[in-house]
């Protein structure tokens, strides 16, 4: 009779650290991705099957938004769940080194220092020397680089800002890209002599990584810079897409497909482990597809939306974005309201159970009340955009916008200005997401209402860097 009470109290106490294990918590960034490039985003030309899967069984974000226009200032505002604008000597507009305020505390420290073993697989752009080190920013582990940008590929030609055909200046001919954009991975802070396909490499390490730490909870920073520029894959995976006539767009379809697939593999891994119910999932771009030269053309597909990476038109921060955790979110969801990239690290934190407790309030809200549909209102009133003296505001359908004027030519070469801004235009999101119907003269005490709304946040961020 002791036994069998015995095994009874033994099965209870483990079913007890079963249900308050902490949840894992993966977030998975693409690079420079476009907004209807994916299947559960309504694209048909790239097999994007797990992260289709991952839809399936998550729930879609369909007014989902970064807080910056391009790489940088996305990653400082989502590792830290503040306006990127708070900190830095310029609100992360520029920042010397793009280096991450040492005095702000990221994710990965808040929730490390609630036992979760931490882990960055892939790209950083967040500071590069010492100090700065992923290692001393709250990660256990770093495989990756620690700048804007990489070869796929070891020695192949740095084509960083193509033309329509792929063309343009080989960065190998400068001697500092030479060095940091090529052969320049690391385990920790040593080099590493990487020769496979960079993403299939991430996807190995993210592997890894879910394989070795399975049972206890953990972590994982898994960024990739697919599709980003250059523009390389494989040779196997160009032939996949060898009917697609668009030099670049089949290069970039390759890229995707490859970035799919070791998504697929890191989520395959959290079956195999026993811990898919036990893992919150975010899937985001850190902004939309670039469609000027300057801002890196990569063929990529912003449709129904206009804009390019680096401007505050939908197409430059409306982006693809899930949240997965079967069993507690609906599988198969879809969430209107807007929602934004520094949301993130307040889901992460309740999910986990961490006091947020920070040097301020975070801007980023916890989206699991809003997405369990136990509050009913939207998580943000208004969402603020401030990009290279660009602007923008959301409150509810409507958006104020001001953005470089020459992405109304349809391109803007790298070296030209970006000083010329449009009028304050104001557009109706609900009834014209392509932003093609200027209301701001039919409108005008709701451009002045947003316009000083958008002025008072101004005035709480750190001073812009001169143009």
């Amino acid at each position: 009779m002791r036994a069998i009470i015995a095994l009874i109290v033994g099965c209870l106490s483990i079913m007890a650290v079963s249900a308050e294990r902490k949840p894992n918590i993966i977030v998975i960034v693409a690079d420079d991705l476009g907004y209807s490039d994916l299947g559960f985003q309504g694209g048909r030309d790239i097999p994007t099957p797990n992260l289709n899967k991952l839809a399936a069984r998550g729930m879609r974000l369909s007014n989902g938004y970064v807080s910056g226009t391009w790489c940088t200032p996305t990653r400082a505002g989502l590792l830290t769940g503040l306006y990127q604008q708070r900190f830095g000597k310029h609100g992360h507009e520029y920042e010397r080194d793009n280096a991450l305020d040492l005095a702000e505390t990221t994710l990965a420290q808040r929730l490390r220092a609630a036992g979760y073993v931490t882990g960055l697989v892939g790209k950083w752009h967040l500071g590069s020397s010492d100090e700065y080190h992923p290692q001393r920013r709250g990660f256990d582990e770093f495989f990756g680089f620690l700048h804007g940008g990489h070869n796929f590929l070891p020695d192949l030609p740095m084509i960083i800002f193509p033309d329509q055909n792929g063309d343009g200046e080989d960065f190998f001919e400068d001697a500092w890209a030479a060095a940091h954009l090529n052969r320049a991975i690391m385990r920790g802070t040593e080099s590493v002599d990487e020769t496979s396909y960079l993403t299939e490499a991430f996807g190995r390490e993210g592997v890894s990584f879910v394989r070795r730490h399975s049972d206890q909870p953990f972590f994982l920073y898994l960024s990739f810079n697919a599709v980003h520029t250059p523009m390389q894959a494989t040779d196997l995976l160009v032939a996949m897409f060898a009917s697609v006539q668009d030099p670049v767009r089949r290069i970039y379809n390759a890229m995707t497909y490859s970035m799919d697939d070791a998504i697929g593999a890191v989520l395959d891994q959290l079956q195999a482990s026993g811990i898919e119910e036990d893992t919150l999932v975010f899937f985001i771009s850190d902004n939309g597809g670039p469609k000027l030269h300057r801002y890196g053309y990569n063929a990529s597909n912003n449709s129904p939306l206009r804009g390019s990476k680096g401007t505050t038109l939908e197409g430059g921060i409306r982006v693809p974005f899930l949240i997965s955790w079967p069993g507690k979110l609906q599988p198969g969801g879809l969430f209107n309201s807007p929602a934004i990239s520094l949301d993130i690290a307040a889901t992460a934190l309740a999910a986990a159970g961490v006091s947020k407790q920070p040097q301020r309030a975070l801007d980023g809200v916890n989206l699991l009340p809003y997405l369990q549909r136990e509050v009913k209102s939207m998580p943000h009133k208004q969402l603020f955009w401030r990009s290279w003296g660009q602007m923008a505001i959301r409150q509810g359908d409507w958006k104020l916008v001001r953005y470089v004027a020459k992405m109304d030519e349809g391109e803007l070469k790298r070296g030209e200005p970006r000083d010329i801004m449009t009028p304050y235009r104001l557009y109706n999101l609900r009834r014209d997401v392509g932003e093609q119907q200027d209301l701001a003269a039919a409108e005008p005490e709701r451009v002045a209402d947003m316009l000083e709304a958008w002025r008072a946040w101004n005035t709480q961020m750190k001073i812009p860097p001169p143009s």
